[in-house]
Parts: structure tokens; sequence; C-alpha cells
């Protein structure tokens, strides 16, 4: 996603907003924001970019008249993240920190051990390292993880620390 946000290169606040579209899977069509099919309001995406709604319209403007910009922003699609409404549902919270998100296997290692477990995933996101101040992945598990598990998490090439939430 950082090679995205390159093309906004020497335009700090088009950048914040295009940041903020990315981060919420904001899709441009014609000249309009949406989230699925809602319309989002300039000043709305504005305040959450944190700059005047006049740079949400540039920005707009900006991704149409470039057809790569234009490719990826009219693809955007929102996924609503389980997470906060887990214990609700039935579910619990597993976060992975890693020492380095770049490294591959983490999340294979991460889901074999609660395979062993024999607790079935409801939902796996992983956050992009470019938009948080650090990368993370979170696992919605259908129930409870078994104690004795979580030192297995632990011991996961990669993992920095495990939060159980």
């Amino acid at each position: 996603m950082q090679n995205i946000l390159d093309l906004f290169e020497g335009m700090h606040s088009q950048r914040s907003v295009a940041k903020t579209m990315l981060r919420y899977g904001l899709r441009v069509e014609g000249e309009d924001v949406y989230c699925g099919k809602i319309k989002i309001a300039d000043a709305s995406l504005a305040r959450a970019a944190g700059v005047d709604r006049r740079v949400v319209r540039s920005t707009v403007e900006s991704i149409n008249a470039d057809p790569r910009l234009k490719d990826i922003f009219s693809k955007m699609n929102s996924t609503s993240l389980l997470s906060d409404v887990a214990p609700v549902i039935g579910c619990s919270v597993v976060e992975i920190i890693p020492t380095n998100a770049g490294q591959p296997g983490i999340l294979a290692d991460i889901t074999q051990a609660i395979y062993n477990a024999g607790v079935s995933l409801k939902q796996v996101v992983v956050d992009d390292f470019a938009f948080d101040d650090g990368p993370r992945l979170i696992i919605v598990l259908d129930g409870q993880l078994p104690a004795e598990y979580i030192p297995r998490l632990r011991a996961c090439q990669g993992v920095a620390s495990v939060i159980l939430r």
C-alpha cells in the first residue's frame, strides 16, 4: 500500500485523504466517494482525514486523472471488523504483534496452532503496516482458545507478543 501512497508524493493533505480511503476501503465512483453503496460526504471524509473538505474534492480529481489511482480506488471495498463485537456474539479475539511483519509464514504458524487447539476461525484481518503505528494480526475465534495454547502462539515464528481480548 505504501507504493499507492507514494503516488501522492508532495501532496501531504491529499495523501492523508487517500490513506483514510484505503484504510476504510472507500471507493471512488465518478466524482463521489462510497463505502459500499453509501455515499460519503466530502465534509465527513475531510474530518476523518484531518483536512479541509476541498482537499477531498482535489483528491478525487487527482484519483480520476491518474489511470493507476483510478484503477485502484474504483475497485476498493470495505469489510466489517468483528473484533469489537466478538464478546457479544460468543467469540474471542487474539491479537498478534509481529517482530517483523514482512516475514513470511507468521499467519500460517498462528493458524496452525489455533487449528491444533480445535478452535474455528471466524475472521482473520492483517493490518497493513503502512497505515498503522504498528502492524498486527487480528483473529476472531469462534469460542475461546484453551489457555495451554497461548504459549504455543507465543512460540510461533515472528511473534513479538500475543494479546487476548
